[in-house]
């Protein structure tokens, strides 16, 4: 394996698969030989792995065994990575830095194997997302390759065993993607860019790219690029096919958008991960919103495909069903997690099911072969927008089960009342907002009288991009979700001259806090477990203790507080056969857990440094010995990066060798 670090210039995109060798366990679980194969741990997200060397016995021992530290990638220091790494064949794959530098490294010691480093132009960076969750990785039995897209909207396939190029590929080894957009796309990167955080989806000869574009609460116009789906040729780089997640003149779902809004609409890209159901050959994308985030006046109907999830043929690019779980969405409740696969047997009946988690604190489980879902989901109705200009449906989709996983809606009953003093602080910071169920749409703000937005919940929390896990030897399906305020708060206001051509964005009103201390009750983040074979809760917990800071506010002295659960982002979920791993979820404590599985009681814990966990754990076997390895978040303060940290069980001391007699 070389060790040479590579620079290399630019190129153009390669095109890429995944074909899976090496067999799954159970219904498109991880590989059988302890591997773990892409950031999902299989095509089905499951993220779930048999391994059983670490269990409920002994996990009391887990020891950091290695650590691979992110100094020197980049332009800078990389504080936070959220990469969840490859295992295959004895190597380590990931990215660091905000050029997204390709790593491979030894398994057993974290040792750096090969670097690939992409020096893309500056001018493709400007404004992009440089947050990324890892690499695909691909094989036809003889060769090997890794694939990711850079920051500037690049896809890249190297030798998985050099780190080189595949000059085989595309333009030595690159595809500019922003070439293969279509014409009319409106691809117009003065307003908007086409970039991406999630790895490609591979399988076949088929490659999947999610694409993101920037936050929409204040588009610089109506006309964003569009984010069609582009999919390659693993073996020539040329472009496959093409679906559009915003329906061109003529296609199906045309008649959702009024007045010709479908022809200027935008983003409606899909950056989440992609789930593949390896027999069908379907693929399953998380759709996110369309133009804008907060207002919807210029686009006036349901807007499919946007805030939907969308079955794909992966050979052909056909759609094979849809369902759209928000219309017409103004509350940023894209779709934010890779769907799940699960194989279910309900009532008796057994279901191939892929689940839907949603920034709603939802769980849509529907059957994966046709798209019915597997209980009834209701069209409610929901509070009306007053804003000018804008339409909102007047229903909204509900599942009936499994329940929600955390809080909807906000009133007066919901905020803090530790003590009386705090109550009252808690009913004077909400003063000027208002309050609703959810649904309840973004208000404008007006300071002649008061008014600053709606706070409502969840925002655009709940559920995010951490998600969840399923264990298909159990039928449990684990999801982490946060209580936000931060990001509760939908606010419009009108822009200010030149600034856009949409008649109202979404304004910069900050949810209030309690020095410092959540508004509303805890818990602030969960996990909840429910039972997929009949839709109902098993247990629910929060995500940990209460964290000192918390405990020795001076506003709490003298109050006994129940489990709060950490305070930030939902914890980052991983399963195997007797354990459920969470981290803590940046923006909180620096804690990684091991929960049982069956009950959710806390087995062990440990502090991570130097920060919170910032990716989704995995697994794997090298050499007999299990690893758990998780991203941590780095530190500002002492200039310390983001690191790569193994767990292992360590090997029992050797007995001292026995001294040479004389």
């Amino acid at each position: 394996m070389s060790g040479k670090l590579f620079r290399l210039r630019p190129a153009v995109v390669v095109a890429a698969t995944l074909l899976w060798v090496g067999g799954a366990a159970g219904q498109q679980g991880a590989p059988a030989n302890g591997e773990w194969r892409r950031i999902g741990g299989d095509g089905g997200n499951t993220r779930y792995s048999p391994l059983d060397q670490i269990n409920a016995g002994n996990v009391k021992n887990l020891k950091v065994v290695w650590t691979w530290k992110g100094d020197n990638y980049g332009s800078g220091l990389e504080i936070k990575n959220e990469n969840t790494p490859l295992m295959v064949d004895g190597v380590l794959y990931f990215t660091a830095g905000d050029r997204r530098a390709v790593v491979a490294a030894d398994p057993g010691t974290g040792e750096t194997l090969w670097v690939y480093r992409y020096a893309e132009p500056t001018d493709r960076l400007v404004g992009v997302r440089k947050n990324n969750r890892g690499v695909a990785y691909w094989t036809d039995g003889r060769q090997a390759k890794i694939l990711t897209v850079t920051p500037g909207y690049e896809l890249i396939a190297l030798d998985a065993k050099t780190g080189h190029p595949d000059v085989a590929f595309g333009n030595k080894g690159i595809v500019d993607l922003t070439e293969q957009v279509e014409k009319d796309a409106n691809f117009n990167p003065s307003i908007g860019h086409l970039m991406n955080t999630s790895p490609p989806l591979v399988f076949g000869n088929v490659a999947l790219i999610p694409t993101a574009l920037e936050n929409a609460r204040n588009p610089k116009s109506m006309k964003f690029p569009k984010a069609d789906l582009m999919a390659f040729d693993v073996r020539t780089g040329k472009k496959l096919w093409s679906f559009h997640t915003v329906p061109r003149k003529g296609e199906f779902g045309e008649d959702t958008w009024l007045n010709g809004s479908n022809i200027y609409t935008g983003h409606t890209g899909a950056w989440a991960p992609f789930t593949v159901d390896e027999q069908l050959g379907y693929a399953y994308i998380p759709v996110e919103g369309a133009t804008g985030d907060q207002y919807g006046g210029q686009r006036p109907g349901n807007n499919l495909f946007s805030s939907s999830i969308v079955c794909l043929d992966i050979k052909t690019g056909k759609r094979i069903w849809h369902y759209q779980l928000t219309h017409h969405d103004i509350w940023d409740y894209d779709m934010p997690t890779a769907p799940i696969l699960a194989d279910i047997t309900v009532n008796g009946k057994p279901i191939k099911a892929v689940v839907q988690l949603t920034k709603q604190s939802f769980a849509f489980v529907f059957d994966r072969t046709n798209g019915q879902p597997v209980w009834p989901i209701e069209e409610r109705p929901v509070p009306q927008s007053d804003a000018p200009g804008e339409k909102t449906s007047p229903t909204q989709p509900f599942p009936t089960k499994p329940a929600a996983v955390d809080r909807q809606g906000l009133s007066e009953s919901d905020l803090i009342d530790f003590t009386p003093q705090i109550k009252q602080m808690a009913l004077d910071a909400i003063k000027g907002f208002r309050l609703g169920p959810m649904y309840t749409p973004p208000s404008v703000v007006d300071p002649a009288k008061g008014t600053k937005g709606t706070f409502t919940f969840p925002g655009s929390g709940g559920i995010d991009w951490e998600g969840g896990a399923f264990d298909p030897e159990t039928g449990f399906l684990y999801i982490g979700s946060a209580t936000r305020p931060d990001t509760a708060v939908y606010a419009l206001e009108r822009p200010k001259p030149g600034q856009t051509d949409i008649e109202m964005i979404g304004a910069s009103s900050a949810a209030p806090n309690i020095q410092r201390l959540p508004i509303v009750k805890p818990p602030w983040t969960r996990i909840t477990a429910i039972n997929l074979n009949t839709g109902d809760r098993r247990w629910q917990i929060p995500n940990g203790g209460t964290p000192e800071w918390v405990k020795n506010h001076p506003l709490l002295k003298g109050v006994t507080l129940p489990p709060t659960g950490s305070v930030g982002r939902a914890p980052l979920l991983m399963v195997t056969k007797t354990l459920l791993f969470a981290g803590s979820g940046y923006e909180t404590e620096p804690a990684f857990r091991a929960y049982d599985k069956k009950t959710g009681a806390l087995i062990w814990e440990t502090q991570t440094q130097p920060g919170p966990p910032t990716g989704v754990p995995m697994t794997y076997m090298h050499k007999g010995k299990q690893y758990v390895v998780v991203a941590v978040e780095g530190n500002v303060q002492t200039r310390t990066a983001t690191q790569l940290v193994a767990f292992a069980i360590p090997d029992p001391p050797k007995p001292p060798a026995a001294r040479p007699v004389d």
